[in-house]
């Protein structure tokens, strides 16, 4: 029925802080997650590695309906309250021999195993039948209920019942797909819920594959398959507030060359036959089915994790006129979603769209990005972009960086034909502004002060253009953000080249005009303090967003390998 690889998996610790940083991450109109580095979103292919569920096949689709007490009674010969879809867990359980098999202290897992199908058997039909039929019903809606596509809640829910009512057609099904959309819609609940729905070690582990400098898990038991066999969630004693607050800040400064975007380069396919039929559905951007459920992968977003450059796209919009999306999740008519979603089960049954990019770098990708989302990537205190209380993204800081070139240009063009003016006057009328009370020492000490200001600026942006270059080729920082470092890098190099050719003049001419030409002046430089303190304080504030100065440019680990 393509589950046995998932019943192979050991137990692994839940890891909810992870599950809920991962979440909070979750944007639903792109059913993607956004990070500062872009989109990422997980696959098919990391369904079927991770888990070795089956995703390929039937799409998961059929009908729903709002009561399933007489087909409950039927097909599970199990009691339904009227009017209810749930069947309570404990019946199943009692009817499975599986109600009080906990595990015993001491107990090792082996021994556990051994004793859970001694009980089971006892209980479960030896022989094929109508009560063997029955047993196995059983166990596919406790373990789709309870396992696979859990909710929350202690009864089961019988929305797969209908497709049980033919054993023999149970494994023609894209169950893997099914979870993957039940996966979606899980991280779509809200950001304060500490745990996913269905079976959480997959989203533990695809994060430790792609984001493994978070270390939060350890691989105890390395080359078994499928992949989720080989991981436990490293343990943390810390209170969960606390791992949270660590993993936001962790995920808002996280190394861009630490992303693995294609982990599975080395894998090869020994032990893993399921891989063979599930290819052809690796790397297409598809609609995902789970009955009611009819969620999107748009893996035209994460290009970069099938081995190309990002190209510019045009990000998904929440528009149920143009796509389903979770509109499909009412529950309270009678529905076939073969009818209702035929569009896109036909989707499915093509296999999607195929995914392909001529770009040859992300930057167009990662400046539209930043304009699209802004600061809302950064979920951490220390990274939020907001420095006047009104700025909470990127398009304002790059408007800002703009006002900011202007500004500086302005006051360039505007002291040097003050300083022209003041150098041309007459030895005269340089004496009778020393008799009025000019001093050229407090201008120098101004000019001094503001040069040095600038000069430290401009290091602060030498530094951060010199990342930039030497990741030049794969870099994956927002164009936008280039061209704001670059403007305001040219700009602080042009006022610190002008203002010291400016203050060497004034040292060995020390000119000084009446005491309106130095008034003029006076209040030149104090606008030019006032722009070399602006430049400081566009250091701090890039400071405080350390994605843009610390962490360097974004650079993939995307090769030039593509998924067919």
């Amino acid at each position: 029925m393509g589950f046995g690889q998932i019943f192979r998996i050991e137990r692994m610790r839940v890891d909810p802080a992870l599950t809920q940083a991962l979440r909070s991450r979750w944007n639903t109109e792109a059913s993607a997650f956004a990070f500062p580095w872009g989109h990422m979103i997980p696959s098919l292919e990391d369904v079927s590695r991770i888990t070795g569920l089956r995703v390929y096949g039937r799409a998961v689709s059929g009908y729903t309906y709002p009561c399933y007490q007489d087909l409950a009674g039927r097909l599970l010969d199990l009691p339904v309250e009227r009017r209810s879809s749930l069947v309570p867990r404990v019946a199943l359980q009692e009817s499975l021999g599986l109600f009080e098999a906990g595990k015993n202290a001491g107990e090792t897992e082996d021994e556990y195993l051994e004793r859970l199908a001694r009980v089971s058997r006892r209980e479960l039909a030896s022989e094929p039948g109508p009560q063997a039929d029955l047993d196995l019903c059983h166990f596919l809606v406790l373990f789709l209920g309870r396992l696979l596509f859990a909710t929350r809640g202690d009864a089961v829910h019988c929305r797969f019942l209908p497709l049980l009512a033919d054993l023999g057609e149970v494994g023609g099904y894209a169950w893997g797909a099914a979870f993957l959309a039940h996966q979606f819609d899980g991280l779509s609940a809200s950001e304060r819920q500490t745990s996913t729905s269905g079976f959480y070690p997959f989203l533990q582990v695809w994060a430790y594959l792609h984001l493994p400098s978070l270390r939060r898990g350890e691989l105890t038991r390395p080359g078994l398959v499928p992949i989720a066999r080989r991981w436990d969630s490293r343990r943390d004693t810390r209170h969960l507030a606390d791992q949270l607050e660590h993993l936001q800040e962790a995920i808002d400064s996280y190394p861009y060359l630490d992303v693995v975007w294609q982990p599975y380069l080395g894998e090869g396919d020994e032990g893993q036959p399921w891989l063979v039929q599930a290819r052809p559905y690796f790397g297409r951007s598809v609609w995902l089915h789970a009955l009611n459920l009819v969620l999107p992968l748009n893996l035209f977003l994460t290009q970069r994790s099938l081995g190309f450059r990002q190209s510019v796209v045009e990000f998904p919009v929440r528009d149920r006129f143009r796509w389903p999306g979770r509109s499909f999740r009412g529950l309270h008519d009678t529905t076939d979603w073969r009818e209702r979603a035929r569009e896109q089960i036909e989707n499915w049954e093509r296999k999607g769209k195929g995914v392909r990019s001529d770009a040859t770098t992300d930057d167009a990708y990662l400046q539209a990005y930043a304009l699209k989302y802004g600061g809302k990537v950064y979920k951490s205190a220390r990274h939020q972009v907001d420095v006047t209380g009104e700025i909470a993204s990127l398009r304002a800081l790059l408007q800002s960086a703009m006002q900011d070139r202007e500004a500086a240009q302005r006051q360039t063009t505007e002291l040097r034909s003050e300083l022209e003016r003041v150098r041309g006057t007459g030895a005269g009328d340089a004496s009778s502004s020393q008799r009025a009370g000019g001093s050229p020492s407090l201008m120098e000490a101004r000019l001094t002060g503001a040069v040095l200001r600038a000069e430290e600026a401009q290091r602060h942006l030498e530094e951060r253009e010199r990342d930039l270059e030497l990741a030049h080729e794969q870099a994956m920082t927002l164009q936008s953000e280039r061209d704001q470092l670059r403007v305001r890098a040219e700009a602080a190099e042009s006022q610190v080249a002008e203002m010291t050719r400016e203050l060497a003049t004034l040292r060995v001419q020390r000119p000084s005009g009446d005491q309106e030409e130095v008034t003029r002046l006076r209040a030149e430089l104090l606008a030019q303090q006032t722009l070399a303190r602006s430049l400081q304080q566009i250091v701090t504030d890039i400071d405080r967003s350390r994605s843009w100065s610390r962490s360097g440019v974004s650079v993939s680990r995307a090769t030039g390998a593509s998924v067919g």
